[in-house]
């Protein structure tokens, strides 16, 4: 027997089947650095009689940009990419790989559900790949390519990972058919405003919103370059950020970041409050901005969004700034009503727990509940700065004049009576809560300073 000649035969056999999947993996790594795992794992589904070529799924493990990664990619191809017991098995023994080298891991997701005819075989092997992925958050991370349609618990990797990666008019996630949940709302939308990015914005699933997977090679070589290396030349730390004194706004605040380093997470969803991985005089952070002109109001939604941050930042031991402008919770019946609370009190347990540098700088307003969880001392903030122009008050002005005085003639000369001795900054500096009134031009001095001192 030919044995050279039957390896060439399987591996065209296996090839043909996952000719697509291994071209999107060769677009996402360096040139030839893919090794394949288990590759000639083949199993015969018993509903269909034919053999599973590669189990549906290519794993393995390759560098991008020098960066090693193992890869998950499921194939389309085979049973449109329908999860099995032995599929899964394949995938959790890479995983236990990753795990066993601290290793990232990216997915490449595509499935129309579990593969018709094994029963609750599938439901233990779904069971055991879920658990070893959330085995592994928080310490590994995990990055998801939704890559064409994904359907079903397999949809549930999507909350465990650390960045999802949605590609516009193909990436459509729901946990079932997008036919059967637009039917039962009674409505008739396409599979991309049930499961796209615009579709879940509520769901927060969507870190990213890309066009090629060109964009995602991008993304994770930024993000690997901050979490692998947390500290590197920072180059000129004395530049000022002149804008700043004009109008300090969410856009001008941006500059504080090295330039070209910043990520945004979740740009696709409560824009308000915007999150950065990012550098500042060449230290890695993890950076929150509020971002509204008159000051953000709270949600659980936008909570939520800071909250799930957070948890990433203690995760993997990055400094936490926080870019204060918010008026506190929103005044809204259907706000007091929902989960807002919770978020914010889950939240503090988050920050409570984070032993990493912590630094709040106020640069418009911190209102209320506002100034309490973001920016006080006491909820554990190494550092607290503020802009000389900010504003730190019980309320906001007109707001908390009517409360404090009543029924007042005067209501607007008390308004501004309240403004102006009330919210300076100065009176939280006199009381040692907040550690320096700076000029907004020079904020990124005193983070690069506070940084140095406090970055192990």
């Amino acid at each position: 027997m030919d044995k050279l000649g039957l390896l060439q035969q399987r591996k065209k056999q296996l090839f043909d089947a996952g000719k697509k999947i291994r071209e999107d993996i060769n677009s996402l790594i360096d040139e030839d650095s893919f090794v394949e795992l288990s590759c000639f794992s083949f199993s015969k589904n018993d509903f269909y009689g034919e053999n599973a070529e590669g189990e549906g799924v290519v794993t393995g493990f390759a560098t991008i940009c020098g960066y090693p990664f193992y890869i998950v990619a499921q194939n389309a191809a085979v049973f449109s990419g329908g999860v099995s017991k032995a599929n899964c098995e394949k995938i959790a023994k890479c995983l236990n790989q990753a795990e066993k080298t601290s290793t990232p891991v990216i997915y490449l997701l595509s499935t129309l559900g579990i593969q018709t005819g094994e029963g609750v075989n599938v439901l233990e092997g779904v069971a055991s790949l879920i658990l070893k992925a959330s085995q592994m958050k928080g310490s590994i991370p995990q990055y998801l390519i939704v890559n064409g349609e994904v359907y079903g618990q397999i949809a549930l990797l999507a909350g465990l990972c650390d960045f999802n990666y949605f590609i516009e008019e193909k990436s459509a996630l729901c946990t079932n058919s997008p036919l059967v949940l637009s039917a039962k709302s009674g409505k008739n939308l396409s599979k991309f405003a049930v499961g796209g990015a615009s579709g879940l914005k509520g769901a927060q699933l969507a870190t990213f919103t890309v066009k090629n997977f060109d964009e995602i090679k991008k993304s994770i070589i930024g993000i690997s370059e901050i979490i692998s290396t947390p500290v590197i030349d920072g180059g000129e730390l004395n530049e000022s950020i002149p804008a700043l004194d004009k109008k300090p706004d969410g856009k001008n605040i941006l500059e504080v970041f090295d330039k070209d380093t910043a990520v945004e997470l979740g740009a696709g969803y409560c824009p308000e409050t915007r999150c950065f991985l990012a550098r500042v005089g060449g230290i890695a952070v993890a950076a929150v901005v509020f971002d509204g002109a008159d000051g953000v109001e709270l949600t659980a939604e936008n909570v939520r969004k800071i909250k799930d941050f957070s948890e990433f930042a203690c995760c993997y031991g990055l400094p936490y700034v926080n870019f204060v402008n918010t008026l506190g919770i929103k005044s809204d019946l259907a706000i007091n009503d929902g989960l807002v609370i919770k978020e914010l009190g889950e939240y503090v347990s988050m920050l409570d727990c984070m032993d990493t540098a912590k630094i709040s700088i106020v640069y418009g307003k911190a209102i209320g509940l506002g100034y309490t969880v973001f920016a006080a001392k006491s909820m554990g903030y190494d550092y607290c700065y503020a802009f000389a122009n900010s504003k730190i008050a019980l309320f906001d002005s007109l707001q908390g004049a009517e409360i404090e005085f009543g029924n007042c003639e005067n209501k607007e000369k008390l308004a501004a009576k309240y403004a102006d001795e009330n919210s300076d900054p100065i009176n939280a500096a006199k009381g040692g809560y907040i550690d320096n009134i700076i000029q907004p031009s020079f904020v990124k001095q005193y983070l690069i300073a506070s940084l140095q001192m406090l970055v192990k």
